[in-house]
């Protein structure tokens, strides 16, 4: 992960003074788990480039980590490699005497002073389509360059993947370019390695001061930086009084109370209030609208003994499909340790309740062949197939129908036209593991590729409030294996 800053023109040599970085030597140092190294490639009056190089240490990564020990995920992800808010983390130090504008005294005048500027950074792992990230930064004035490394694929995979380095071109003082730089590069993953608090709203109101409050995209940068409505709705709120009151600084008390409750807390519902007003209605989550449509298809079937629930997390719906009358048997297959552990902790409750069975955990994977799931009779796909690859879901499915043949299979996934009533970018996707979102219709095309082929039959439902013109939010699939004649 590195930041390339390079300036050229009238100017350009005071670059090092404004980075209190000596263009000489070498800067080497150990920030929290990471080594952060600046050099300086041209020094020059007429050029200055500086190149700030990262390298996180992979071990004190997962130190801490409840799942260190739990889980394979801390192997498979890119936490080490990209250019996100860990990183802007580990160069802070290194970059607060340009972030806060202040140099030494000599050198003040030019931190007001506009310079011509390219900012290099990657790589970027984010779910935002190009035409987004471009225009966070063209709105800001700069000339934006997307790129993609240069490896060789067997299949058209690079113009499709997230990750792409930045190259931004234009006129700005150094330190409102590091300001924007370290709101913007947190937004565009959709990773936060800690929790959302009273000083994430304070860095956003500071370092997007003269900038955040006119860009066109600042709803989007405030959802992907703050996350959780109700810190939002109080981000505003500091805002506004902020601007009624000319400018002038909120009064401490005041602040302390807009922003005290538990903005902290890393599980915060998205539509959490802190308003002391009268409690609303609880609003119903989408996801316990998919469970109950599931379970009210698995109990209308005739044929619901033994059950797979394929990517069960963490046990929720394997624990309610545990009430459903005539269920025998359901096996809770899930490739994460962690998850699986929460879900056996769940499962166990259910221990000794009359009329409820017990969910079994078994640990594997769409991708692995576990002949103990054949021939069941409910198979469940809840919000997984989203999560596989295009180029390689057909085998899964394949693997599905041919090999485990339940005799009714049921795949819930979103739909991707009701992401407009969300008010969400046209080609952003709910979740950042997401790897594709399809509209109605691609879905039933889909579908009907399965049912022509091994002889099922396929019913087609929304879940969720339906908007005219969009649909429902989710989408349900009930597969129905048709009786062949003997």
């Amino acid at each position: 992960m590195h930041l390339i800053i390079k300036a050229t023109g009238t100017g350009a040599g005071i670059l090092s003074h404004l980075l209190a970085k000596n263009p000489n030597n070498l800067y080497d140092r150990i920030e929290k788990e990471a080594r952060v190294r600046i050099v300086f490639t041209v020094s020059s009056e007429e050029e200055t480039e500086a190149v700030i190089y990262v390298t996180p240490d992979p071990i004190e990564l997962v130190k801490g980590s409840s799942s260190a020990h739990n889980d394979i995920t801390q192997y498979i992800n890119d936490r080490e490699f990209v250019t996100s808010s860990l990183f802007c983390t580990y160069i802070r130090p290194a970059l607060g005497t340009a972030l806060n504008g202040k140099p030494k005294e000599a050198y003040l005048p030019w931190v007001g002073q506009r310079l011509a500027l390219e900012l290099s950074f990657g790589p970027v792992a984010s779910n935002l389509p190009d035409r987004t990230l471009e225009e966070l930064f063209t709105a800001l004035g700069y000339e934006v360059v997307l790129e993609r490394g240069e490896a060789e694929y067997s299949f058209d995979l690079k113009n499709r993947s997230s990750v792409r380095y930045i190259k931004l071109k234009g006129f700005q003082t150094l330190q409102t370019a590091l300001q924007q730089l370290f709101v913007l590069i947190p937004a565009l993953d959709d990773y936060k390695h800690y929790y959302i608090s009273e000083d994430e709203v304070d860095k956003i109101r500071r370092y997007g001061e003269g900038w955040l409050q006119d860009h066109p995209q600042r709803a989007l940068i405030l959802k992907r930086t703050l996350r959780f409505a109700g810190v939002i709705k109080q981000f505003e709120a500091l805002e506004g009084r902020t601007q009624n009151s000319g400018g002038a600084s909120v009064d401490e008390n005041e602040k302390e109370a807009a922003v005290k409750g538990s903005m902290d807390a890393p599980n915060a519902l998205p539509d959490q209030s802190f308003e002391s007003e009268a409690p609303e209605e609880p609003k119903v989550r989408l996801n316990d609208l998919r469970y109950a449509a599931i379970a009210a298809t698995v109990e209308a079937l005739q044929a619901k003994a033994s059950i797979v629930d394929f990517g069960s997390g963490e046990g929720k719906l394997s624990a309610i499909l545990a009430n459903v009358p005539g269920v025998r048997d359901i096996k809770a297959v899930e490739p994460s340790a962690t998850a699986q552990l929460r879900a056996m902790d769940r499962f166990a409750k259910l221990e000794g309740r009359q009329g409820t069975i017990v969910p079994k955990p078994v640990t594997g994977s769409l991708f692995y062949f576990d002949e103990s799931l054949r021939n069941k009779d409910v198979m469940i796909l809840c919000e997984v197939i989203e999560h596989i690859d295009e180029h390689r879901l057909a085998r899964v499915m394949e693997t599905v129908f041919a090999e485990y043949g339940p005799k009714t299979l049921i795949i819930t996934t979103p739909n991707k036209e009701y992401n407009e009533v969300y008010e969400m970018e046209q080609e952003e996707m709910r979740h950042g593991d997401h790897r594709f979102e399809w509209g109605r219709e691609a879905f039933s095309a889909w579908c009907s590729r399965w049912t022509t082929a091994f002889g099922y039959s396929a019913e087609l439902k929304g879940i969720g409030e339906y908007m005219e013109g969009f649909g429902c939010p989710t989408q349900i699939a009930i597969f129905t294996k048709e009786e062949t004649s003997q």
